[in-house]
């Protein structure tokens, strides 16, 4: 009942995904439709409801455009595990503010990059000049595209390729 569902807009955008569970309440509600369907039925006592992979709300949900949330681990996706100063991808990555904190250095997108321990110790806490070292890339905030926000279950549902291309 916990196998993720994936939930469109009424429009087909892909909105999140939600459990088996939220998905059978929805649709028993008439507040969704059921697109695909590959994974059985849930059999109750008297009934028995296919168990849905995709579903589509039969109304519109007006939401702002998504935005990646600032962690950890985001970050490291976004740099790919590789410390941006040498290149090297050690199994063991620190996260290290380009312009130090206490410098004035911000908690956020443009200033956070992944670093390998023994890079993240010579910079200190040090300025890039002041440390003479550089950059690999320029770190940006990651665009919300629906790739990076639903990639890693896509591979696992077949069912779900159909509705995140194009979006």
């Amino acid at each position: 009942m916990d196998e993720p569902v994936l939930i469109l807009n009424a429009n087909f955008e892909p909105l999140s995904v939600i459990s088996t569970r939220r998905a059978l309440g929805l649709l028993v509600a008439g507040k969704a439709e059921m697109l695909a369907n590959g994974r059985g039925y849930v059999r109750t006592v008297r009934l028995s409801y296919p168990r849905p992979s995709v579903i589509r709300l039969g109304y519109m949900i007006q939401r702002p455009r998504p935005r990646v949330r600032l962690s950890k681990r985001e970050i490291f996706r976004r740099d790919s595990f590789t410390c941006q100063y040498c290149g090297a991808r050690a199994g063991r990555m620190t996260i290290d503010h380009i312009i130090p904190r206490h410098r004035g250095g911000e908690h956020s997108w443009d200033n956070l990059v992944t670093a390998c321990p023994s890079c993240n110790l010579k910079k200190g806490g040090r300025t890039l000049p002041e440390a003479r070292m550089r950059l690999q890339r320029h770190p940006h905030e990651p665009r919300a595209t629906v790739e990076y926000m639903f990639g890693n279950l896509q591979h696992k549902n077949e069912d779900w390729s159909t509705y995140l291309t194009g979006w």
